[in-house]
C-alpha cells in the first residue's frame, strides 16, 4: 500500500454545501473543486465522498431524475463515493394544524467513513458547518491527521471554524470552482 502522506479524502456535507450554493448563486463544479483541493493541499491521490438525503418519490411537485442524474455523474463520472437515503419523514402538529417535518442528517455516515478510513489518508476535508463534527475532528486530529474545514461564513461554527487545522470559506476561494448559474424553483 503507498504512504498515506499525500492522501487526502474529501467528506461533502450536501445540505451544508447547498447553503454555499444558494448564497453564490451558482452550482460547485464538483471536479474542478477536486482538483482545487489536490493542489492546495499537495496531494497525489484525493478520493471524495458525497453525503446526501433526497425526498421520497412523489412528494414534490417536480421530477426528481435530474437529482439521480446528478449522483450518477458523481459516482460514475468523478469516481466520488455517494451515500444517500431518503428523507425521514416525520408527523409534526403545530399551531396551523397537521403536517410533516424532513429530515435527512448524514453526521454518522461521514463520521463512521472517516474513522472506518482512517489509516488510509493523512489529510480530511470536511465540507460542513455543524459542531457536532467537533469530536470527530478532535479524534482525526489525535490519530495525527490534518484536517480542514470549508464551509461559509453564515453556515460554519465557531467552534468548526477553530478546532480544526484550517478553515476555508468556499465563498472566498479565489480559484475558477463555481459551475453554472443557479436558478431557484419557485
Amino acid at each position: 500500500m503507498r504512504e498515506n502522506s499525500d492522501v487526502i479524502f474529501v467528506f461533502i456535507d450536501a445540505s451544508n454545501l447547498w447553503e454555499a450554493q444558494k448564497a453564490k448563486g451558482r452550482f460547485l463544479d464538483y471536479g474542478k473543486a477536486a482538483q482545487y483541493i489536490k493542489q492546495k493541499f499537495n496531494g497525489t491521490l484525493i478520493k471524495v465522498f458525497y453525503y446526501t438525503a433526497y425526498p421520497a418519490d412523489g412528494t414534490r411537485p417536480y421530477n426528481l431524475d435530474g437529482k439521480h442524474k446528478f449522483l450518477t455523474f458523481l459516482k460514475k463520472g468523478l469516481g466520488f463515493v455517494v451515500r444517500k437515503k431518503e428523507l425521514k419523514r416525520i408527523s409534526i402538529i403545530t399551531e396551523e394544524g397537521e403536517g410533516i417535518k424532513e429530515k435527512g442528517n448524514m453526521d454518522v455516515e461521514i463520521t463512521i467513513d472517516a474513522i472506518y478510513h482512517i489509516q488510509k489518508y493523512n489529510i480530511a476535508i470536511l465540507f460542513t458547518g455543524d459542531s457536532d463534527f467537533k469530536a470527530l475532528i478532535k479524534h482525526l486530529k489525535a490519530s495525527g491527521k490534518k484536517v480542514y474545514v470549508f464551509s461559509s461564513k453564515d453556515n460554519v461554527s465557531e467552534e468548526l471554524r477553530t478546532c480544526g487545522d484550517g478553515y476555508i470559506g468556499v465563498l472566498d476561494i479565489k480559484e475558477d470552482i463555481w459551475g453554472r448559474e443557479l436558478k431557484h424553483r419557485i
